[in-house]
């Protein structure tokens, strides 16, 4: 490729999957990515944790780094691309020293911007260093651009979305092929779409960090992942999936961030969706996310959200932009004017909620079970009673009015007390459309 005096000069820290995928869409496209860019793009140095790994793709041309942090003193490299992961260590010291010479930062770590997106912001901002972080959040989908520039003549009432493949891989299958979800984890790990500690995805963690992220940008704050009560997909079982299918709704698990007269709610679960909503189509290993925002209404963003292609995709989007000389605040607003909301604790969290209890089939159960909801001041909208279940017993369901989440906790305590209810009993939540704000 030839290099010219305007060339943005690369450092590229990992060459995992997506840093692969960086190099060949940069070698293999080069004169389009000129083109849209208005100046060539061209890799000057790399660095990963060994050089004798075969990786598919011809290294010799670029400078080695042992250690990636050297990149950024480098004085052919413009840019630095991060794509070695992790929310401190290698990955942040390397930003701290590319931001704080004055040179592009590029990442797609969500643990990074969840824990340190604020400072980096801060940083970027006072050396005049883009940094840039769309493969960040939801992979190939340009969220982060819509929310910052797409959306940026709008206020967004809330947003809620479908942010991790292997959790909704899982969820689709359980509900296709009524699989348990231990059957279908096995699954999805020997056919690789889910890591042998599987852990980060399916308890909810790598979802919050991403909720975090597009609440900081949706609503011009810093992100703050204590603020984000999470819970994943372990204790769904085949049977909510089809309670859920009778009752008109599909479970996936959510992010979820949406501001109220009270403050601000962020948070990650499995939920139920009306069938008919845009999230409840979005199936296998896909991402989505929806926004409610005033004057533009509903958006709706859908596609791979990781993998080599959309991930490198994304990376390679926001070089174009700095090739371009694409500024702006990377949250949004300056650094200096991100508010601190009040943030909605769960057990303030107001909704509609699914129970579904074991019981003795005797008279009285159903009486106390009404008691129980009495007492706690949640009300009924509807309910369903089922034969023989699983281990003897007899499934009662049923789904709430609008509660407070203490409430309904406090309900299935008083449940849990009662001698008739013959395990534990299981609560999902209730989520509709997000709301544009008036």
């Amino acid at each position: 490729m030839t290099e010219t005096p305007s060339s943005l000069r690369l450092g590229i820290a990992g060459l995992g999957t997506v840093g692969r995928g960086l190099v060949r869409i940069i070698e293999d496209m080069a004169d389009l990515l000129s083109a849209r860019a208005g100046r060539r793009i061209v890799i000057r140095a790399v660095s990963a944790r060994t050089r004798k790994r075969d990786r598919g793709i011809d290294l010799s041309p670029y400078a080695w780094c042992d250690n990636p942090v050297d990149l950024a003193a480098l004085d052919d490299v413009d840019a630095v691309v991060e794509l070695i992961g992790g929310g401190d260590g290698p990955a942040l010291a390397l930003a701290r020293e590319t931001l704080g010479r004055g040179k592009a930062f590029v990442t797609a770590n969500k643990a990074l911007i969840a824990a340190h997106g604020a400072t980096l912001a801060a940083l970027a901002e006072k050396n005049g260093a883009p940094l840039r972080f769309e493969a960040a959040v939801a992979g190939g989908i340009p969220v982060i651009k819509a929310l910052r520039e797409g959306l940026a003549g709008n206020r967004v009432g809330g947003l809620y979305g479908i942010l991790n493949g292997t959790c909704n891989y899982i969820l689709t299958r359980m509900e296709e092929e009524g699989l348990a979800f231990d059957d279908v984890l096995a699954d999805a790990q020997r056919l690789g779409y889910a890591e042998a500690d599987p852990t980060f995805d399916i308890d909810g963690i790598d979802t919050a960090h991403k909720t975090a992220i597009l609440a900081a940008l949706a609503f011009g704050c810093a992100p703050d992942m204590d603020a984000v009560p999470c819970e994943g997909i372990r204790s769904i079982a085949p049977v909510d999936i089809d309670y859920a299918s009778e009752l008109g709704y599909r479970i996936k698990l959510l992010g979820i961030a949406r501001k109220t007269a009270k403050g601000l709610e962020t948070r990650v679960y499995p939920a139920m969706v009306p069938l008919a909503s845009p999230l409840a189509q979005v199936g296998g290993a896909l991402n989505a996310v929806v926004i409610a925002a005033d004057p533009v209404g509903q958006t709706v963003y859908e596609g791979f959200g990781a993998g080599e292609g959309p991930t490198a995709s994304a990376v390679a989007a926001d070089i174009i932009d700095i090739a371009r000389g694409l500024g702006g605040p990377p949250l949004g607003v300056p650094a200096a004017r991100l508010e601190t909301p009040v943030s909605i604790p769960r057990e303030a969290h107001e909704g509609r909620f699914y129970m579904r209890l074991r019981v003795e089939d005797r008279p009285g159960v159903m009486a106390d079970i009404t008691a129980g909801l009495a007492r706690a001041g949640v009300s009924i909208e509807s309910l369903l009673q089922r034969g023989a279940a699983l281990n003897g017993g007899v499934y009662v369901v049923l789904t709430t009015h609008m509660a407070v989440e203490a409430a309904v906790a406090e309900a299935l305590t008083l449940f849990r007390q009662l001698d008739s209810v013959l395990e534990s009993p299981t609560m999902i939540r209730v989520e509709g459309e997000p709301e544009t704000p008036a």
